[in-house]
């Protein structure tokens, strides 16, 4: 018995050696594999922005449209009521800002946010690119003093003011890693002390999700856009969960599974689609509380509000109180038929 251990202890030894030459190289392979993975992940989870103008340029300029809300048979109740509970949740985002400050509204679409920017601040920047969205806005906003409207790509759009708040509505999902963070590190240096960047978008329970075909758009989780915003030299200064956008996407959802389960001719959309809004809108906001009681993942896409800053500039937001209050936001109801 002790001559075989001592065999195999001979043998391990002479063995070993050997082994550890291999070390450095199977490290090497490790490190390349991954960094093979991750360049494939980037590439191909990379947007086409000839497709994505090609979709907005071509969008309607509607309620719904720029919130991705036409063709589930929604009233248009359902837009003006995501605006209006939005509108709450941003009042107390921005409740402790200058006033008399400027405001830049990019990608600011039919120009709602512009034109409500314009009633609490002294001067209101709103640039879009799309041509049906900016024409609407244009119509909107044009005899507004406050608004300066101008159409444009967000990328190349240089600004010539300081801002006391910069809002993206929906924006950076619409671009590819690279170019949200040169974005925002290029921003950041427009901001008046004190100054914040709002930030509203889709966001998936973890990791990234790429949507493809004509329609495209990139989902990215919560602790994503954190990751992204430190990489910028930015600090999240509140996030928010967007409410309102999960019961509307609640609806969503549920109309596409019944598009898919349903023949064509038996789906009768406007009248599915009216059926959900409105019971869902009845239900709200217990309702967006259901599916994480019981552990489901629904909807599969939700939405943030994230109040960013300069990780330098100090500044800091009161948060005793709740954005948007639920029971207030339930209660809007006038006009909402």
């Amino acid at each position: 018995m002790t001559a075989n251990r001592l065999r195999q202890r001979r043998q391990i030894r002479h063995a070993l050696p050997s082994d550890l030459c291999l070390i450095p190289f199977l490290s090497l392979r490790v490190v390349l594999r991954f960094l093979l993975n991750r360049w494939l992940k980037l590439n191909m989870s990379r947007l086409n922005y000839e497709v994505v103008n090609k979709y907005w340029n071509t969008a309607q300029a509607s309620m719904l449209g720029p919130y991705m809300m036409d063709g589930f048979g929604f009233p248009v109740a359902a837009g003006r009521f995501r605006f209006r509970a939005e509108i709450q949740m941003v009042e107390q985002l921005v409740r402790n800002l200058n006033s008399d400050g400027t405001v830049l509204d990019l990608g600011s679409g039919i120009g709602y946010w512009a034109e409500y920017f314009a009633e609490h601040f002294t001067k209101v920047v709103a640039v879009e690119a799309s041509t049906p969205l900016f024409d609407a806005m244009k119509e909107r906003c044009e005899s507004n003093s406050r608004i300066k409207i101008i159409q444009g790509d967000v990328l190349s759009f240089e600004p010539e003011d300081r801002f006391e708040l910069i809002f993206l509505g929906g924006l950076l999902m619409y671009l590819n890693q690279n170019d949200v963070v040169a974005l925002l590190q290029k921003l950041s240096h427009f901001l008046e002390p004190g100054g914040v960047i709002i930030c509203r978008e889709s966001t998936v329970q973890q990791g990234v999700m790429t949507r493809e075909g004509e329609y495209q758009a990139v989902y990215r989780s919560v602790s994503e856009y954190q990751r992204i915003f430190s990489e910028c030299g930015l600090t999240v200064v509140q996030e928010e969960r967007n409410k309102p956008y999960v019961l509307v996407q609640m609806g969503c959802e549920f109309v596409k599974k019944w598009k898919a389960l349903v023949p064509a001719r038996l789906q009768m959309i406007p009248v599915v689609g009216r059926l959900t809004y409105w019971t869902l809108r009845i239900s709200y906001p217990w309702v967006t509380h259901v599916p994480g009681f019981f552990g489901v993942n629904y909807p599969q896409l939700t939405n943030h509000f994230f109040v960013v800053c300069p990780v330098l500039s100090g500044t800091t937001l009161r948060t005793d109180e709740p954005a948007g209050n639920p029971q207030t936001v339930k209660n809007l109801s006038e006009n909402d038929q």
